[in-house]
């Protein structure tokens, strides 16, 4: 199973971006994946989350900037990222929400806002 994160760039403040993550396997339609980010020296910490289902999780701080989504027949899980702003700057990585599937993290995408 691999999971593989693209779409990040360099934007400027207010600018948008789409985020997708590919994921290989039938694993993919019975289980929920999450994005999440890192800033270098703070801990990761999940943007958004979507469930098999189509549960959706989001941060406080995306505050209805970000859009998660799924597409099943894709295998790929989608961030949509509006209003972007200097502290989004980050690493983003896509990975399982169960912690028994995860998988290694990989090089993540990143992403930078400049102000």
């Amino acid at each position: 199973v691999q999971l593989q994160a693209s779409g990040g760039g360099l934007v400027q403040t207010g600018g948008s971006l789409r985020l997708s993550c590919v994921v290989s396997g039938s694993i993919f339609s019975i289980s929920a994946v999450g994005w999440y980010r890192q800033v270098s020296g703070k801990q990761r910490e999940l943007v958004a989350s979507i469930g098999s289902g189509g549960s959706i999780n989001y941060a406080e701080f995306t505050k209805g900037r970000f859009t998660i989504s799924r597409d099943n027949a894709k295998n790929t899980v989608y961030l949509q990222m509006n209003s972007l702003r200097p502290e989004d700057t980050a690493l983003y990585y896509c990975n399982f929400v169960a912690t028994y599937k995860r998988i290694d993290w990989g090089q993540g995408t990143l992403v930078t806002v400049s102000s």
